[in-house]
């Protein structure tokens, strides 16, 4: 699957001139690259994002993972493995679960390269899984582990029906939408509360302020604290760094930037190198390079329409 072995700011080259070809070399160029995103249906669009079909029959695939809450991946081509920020390297599985990120990853495959699955939400992450997302973050594992041996039978079959050409990448991506419709389980009512409430919190500034989240769904401070790393991966001053990165770059990456959008982006940074480092931290990449089209899987990942749990 993937096989990572440097650190984002190392991936990206720092030293390399943003323009010139070494530096745009570093990732897959988006014409060897094809992916299709598939809205998910009404009935898991609170749970997931988007669902997807990504390929590359390159033998040597290079590209970053901005930090996400979570992903049912399944890979029927690609072999190796991640190696997370802390040095923790997980090998491949074929049927996987990657779970929360803290930051940004850089993935190398040995390809070719082809995988199918679903983007979580933070509500989704929770009612399919269980976990705690704060104490399970930046693993890949395999996805049996979690959501059992029932999905594990079922990824290979789709795996073995992907590879067969009888069924589609979509559809098999649709599949697996289908097997989160039929096992989420409920999430405690005044939880799923806490989760709106931080969603809007969220997405209400760039710098919002943590006291504004106390008393949220009737919970202290500090039950806050606890419960938004369990639902998000990351306690609220960190949560609230990462969307920060998030939303920048959707806007950044836009074709046309606002005027009051390019003022929002210039006061909630302490200034232009504070900006490109919480960026490249969480987004894996640098302003300059935003919008840059050779990076077709990561803009995807920033659109801002895959960050609908910070709409009201």
């Amino acid at each position: 699957m993937l096989r990572c072995c440097m650190s984002v700011e190392t991936y990206l080259a720092p030293n390399v001139p943003n323009g010139s070809a070494a530096a745009q070399s570093v990732l897959t160029p988006a014409a060897l690259i094809s992916i299709d995103y598939i809205d998910p249906p009404e009935q898991i669009a609170p749970l997931v994002t988007t669902l997807y079909h990504f390929r590359c029959d390159e033998p040597v695939i290079r590209d970053i993972q901005p930090a996400a809450i979570g992903q049912v991946c399944l890979f029927p081509y690609g072999t190796g493995e991640i190696q997370f920020a802390d040095g923790r390297r997980d090998p491949n599985h074929a049927v996987g679960l990657l779970t929360p990120l803290s930051r940004a990853t850089p993935i190398v495959v040995d390809g070719p390269f082809h995988a199918f699955g679903a983007a979580l939400t933070p509500f989704g992450w929770a009612a399919l899984t269980g976990l705690h997302a704060g104490q399970h973050r930046d693993r890949l594992l395999p996805a049996a582990s979690v959501l059992g041996e029932a999905f594990g039978a079922f990824g290979e079959a789709l795996l073995q029906a992907y590879r067969s050409g009888t069924t589609s990448g979509p559809d098999c991506a649709r599949s697996v939408g289908d097997f989160i419709a039929r096992n989420a389980r409920p999430v405690n009512p005044r939880h799923v509360e806490l989760i709106i409430a931080v969603g809007r919190w969220l997405g209400a500034s760039f710098n919002p302020d943590i006291a504004d989240l106390s008393g949220a769904a009737g919970y202290s401070a500090r039950q806050v604290q606890r419960l938004v790393e369990r639902y998000f991966g990351l306690p609220p001053r960190g949560l609230a760094r990462k969307y920060r990165a998030l939303r920048a770059a959707a806007l950044l990456s836009a074709p046309h930037l606002a005027p009051e959008d390019e003022s929002a982006i210039s006061e909630a940074f302490f200034d232009q190198p504070h900006m490109i480092r919480e960026i490249a931290h969480f987004v894996g990449r640098t302003p300059a390079r935003l919008s840059d089209p050779s990076l077709p899987y990561l803009a995807e990942m920033i659109d801002s329409r895959n960050l609908r749990e910070l709409r009201s």
